[in-house]
């Protein structure tokens, strides 16, 4: 029964990476908004505020 692969490795000259074409060429979604950015940060804000009143809450205790 034959082989479908052979037992030596073909040589392949002049490889190339595959690269993603330039930005200009893609088409996708609108830069983002500077609003966006500021809404996104004051999110992160927030929860991180959170999670510090939250740590605290649970070191501190509630005992007198």
């Amino acid at each position: 029964m034959r082989r479908t692969l052979p037992t030596r490795r073909m040589p392949r000259h002049h490889l190339m990476l595959h690269r993603a074409p330039p930005a200009r060429h893609r088409a996708g979604a609108p830069p983002p908004r500077t609003s966006d950015l500021v809404l996104a940060l004051l999110g992160v804000l927030l929860l991180a505020a959170l999670a510090l009143m939250a740590a605290h809450a649970l070191t501190a205790g509630t005992a007198p």
